[in-house]
């Protein structure tokens, strides 16, 4: 992605890995603030991930998959036996961390897999190096891919309305439904985007901070107010990602995707879900919804420009807060499907995959 630090532009990955430190953009010092944590461990990857300092579901997954590979690297003075045990106690650790995402569930199992008959120590590391670096690139192809196929859905002078934030800061790269926005702008589309704010953690300013970075026109509306450009026929399409896509094609997302769904269904407007493969979900067996603290509702964060710093504040003094952080859209709300493999009706996509 496009990073413009003073008047260099800089290209970047979400998350990377430099020898045994994994790396990655601060979210949370986003957009006040553009910086790189490094996790020395993995105890720091997961706290890291539980912390938001990474997130969005691919990008999570690949964290998780180096985290994996450098706990292998640290710890292959184990016998191999050993090391493969304590990385199975690793792989649950990280598991635990966000456990709504699938993208997390099927790439640390594939690196896993890759270390399961290998005899020594040595070999159990550079496998899980090599496998997590494998991941990474596949997401990175797969993400410019689905900005590839899905910008053909985008008509010129189009204005999409676009919900959390899949953009590249939630994969290695490009992003999922910002991806196929960035191909339109690319391709002289004359696209607009509204960026749904999604409280709590506001992660449409992320999604306005690319944009920025990519000079696409956009302005940034809470959550509340999509209704109400939709109802006006003022969006030709809602674009969102996903953390989990059942079989039977309905979609887990970040909360307030579902609500978006059917108003952009009863309002006539395509409702997109842009996702890679990993994203989808095996079997259609209960989703465990990550409810996260309240304080996150209670309390906000901005700027603070006469202090010069980043302050948190309280917005009422004792009141209790409900905080899921995904829901479920039924399948007859999404209009298309996009993945690296192609654009499919949700009732296809059991086939097709």
């Amino acid at each position: 992605m496009k990073v413009r630090i003073g008047s260099e532009v800089r290209e970047y990955q979400t998350v990377w890995m430099e020898e045994d430190v994994v790396c990655m953009i601060d979210q949370t010092k986003l957009p006040f603030e553009f910086s790189i944590y490094r996790a020395k461990n993995v105890e720091e990857v997961a706290e890291a991930i539980r912390m938001m300092k990474v997130r969005g579901a691919p990008a999570i997954g690949v964290a998780s998959c180096y985290g994996l590979a450098q706990a292998a690297l640290q710890n292959r003075h184990r016998p191999s036996k050993v090391l493969k045990a304590f990385l199975s106690k690793v792989a649950a650790h990280l598991l635990s961390t966000r456990p709504t995402a699938v993208d997390m569930q099927n790439m640390v199992t594939r690196v896993l897999g890759m270390c399961e008959d290998l005899n020594s120590s040595d070999e159990v590391a550079q496998a899980a190096l090599c496998e997590a670096r494998k991941i990474a690139q596949e997401n990175l192809e797969a993400c410019r891919r689905i900005g590839e196929l899905g910008s053909s859905l985008i008509p010129k002078n189009a204005k999409v309305m676009v919900h959390c934030n899949p953009g590249a800061l939630g994969t290695v790269d490009y992003g999922t439904a910002l991806s196929i926005v960035r191909f339109a702008h690319a391709q002289g589309k004359n696209i607009f985007v509204y960026a749904t704010e999604t409280r709590p953690w506001l992660q449409g300013r992320l999604t306005s901070w690319e944009l920025t970075q990519e000079g696409i026109p956009h302005c940034l509306i809470v959550d509340s107010a999509a209704g109400y450009y939709l109802q006006r026929r003022e969006v030709d399409a809602v674009l969102v990602g996903a953390d989990r896509i059942l079989p039977n094609g309905d979609v887990v997302n970040k909360i307030g995707t579902y609500m978006l769904a059917v108003t952009a269904y009863e309002n006539g407007v395509p409702f997109i879900v842009a996702a890679p493969t990993t994203t989808f979900a095996s079997s259609s067996s209960s989703v465990k919804v990550e409810e996260r603290s309240s304080e996150e509702i209670t309390h906000v964060k901005g700027y603070n420009p006469e202090l010069g710093t980043i302050t948190h504040i309280k917005i009422h003094p004792n009141v209790n807060a409900r905080n899921p952080s995904f829901d479920l859209t039924p399948s007859k709300y999404v209009t298309f499907m996009v993945t690296e493999k192609g654009i499919f009706k949700p009732n296809e996509i059991k086939r097709e995959l």
